[in-house]
């Protein structure tokens, strides 16, 4: 397998030097995510189904609120969370005030970004949801007075357009049916939607990764963008602003990681 991925490597320098770049850039993030593995797409498609309850795991929501609990207290202090602040200015960025709105995040972990809303002074009603029980519990244990679901983000039990504002929480590169959750998101939104910390590639095809998670063994997916673009736009979801975390891009070709504003059209 090793000896495939460097041949494949090898034929193609530019996307050699993105994976090198990839692994150097989270190398220096702490280790949330390590290990990356560059897998083909029929790989990718087995890799899926044997992963699929990677996010299940019971060790997963203790050490990402280590790392949570950290940048918490630091944007409480004033100081600047760069993941914080392109949320809050993807809300902020809306043409109608978000105070009072009704908020769901999909894929909500540990419920930190009701915190971070909070913090902002943005008083929004949020409701997180998450395929995770274990993440669920925590939820519910750090902030009791809040609505915590355990749901599948690919076939969501909330009503047709339920809630104000919808946000993919940076899960949906750990979909392998990313379109139907997106369908989903844009299905139980009444007016926007917000896909936080998508990473995309130009230039490529979809690209998949098996890659370690806070030491527990899951995949990624990093979006064509242009095919990401077109996917939201046949979910009646118009582009209102993108906001850019990182960016490397060579020739047309490269990779982002980005958020997406959207209104819902005819909302």
């Amino acid at each position: 397998m090793k000896a495939a991925l460097r041949s494949l490597l090898n034929r193609f320098p530019r996307l050699k030097a993105e994976f090198k770049r990839l692994r150097k850039l989270l190398g220096q993030q702490g280790g949330v995510s390590s290990n990356y593995v560059l897998m083909k797409a029929e790989e990718a498609v087995s890799e899926a189904v044997r992963l699929r309850d990677a996010w299940q795991s019971n060790a997963l929501p203790h050490r990402q609120r280590e790392l949570v609990n950290g940048q918490l207290a630091a944007y409480r202090n004033g100081e600047s969370i760069d993941v914080f602040d392109v949320m809050i200015q993807a809300l902020r960025v809306l043409p109608t005030n978000v105070c009072g709105m009704s908020v769901l995040e999909v894929g909500c972990s540990s419920g930190f970004y009701s915190e971070v809303f909070e913090i902002a002074g943005l008083a929004v009603s949020y409701v997180g949801c998450d395929y995770s029980e274990a993440f669920i519990g925590l939820a519910r244990q750090k902030y009791p007075t809040l609505r915590f679901d355990v749901e599948d983000a690919t076939a969501l039990k909330y009503a047709e357009s339920v809630f104000d504002i919808v946000i993919s929480g940076c899960c949906l590169l750990h979909i392998p049916e990313y379109e139907a959750a997106v369908a989903e998101t844009a299905r139980v939104a009444r007016r926007y939607v917000i896909f936080h910390r998508t990473p995309v590639v130009l230039g490529q095809p979809n690209v998949y990764y098996r890659k370690q998670a806070y030491g527990v063994e899951t995949m990624e997916i990093h979006f064509n963008e242009p095919q990401f673009l077109e996917l939201l736009a046949r979910q009646g979801l118009e582009l209102i602003a993108i906001y850019t975390l990182d960016e490397s891009v060579r020739g047309g070709v490269g990779s982002a990681n980005r958020t997406y504003v959207c209104k819902k059209v005819g909302s």
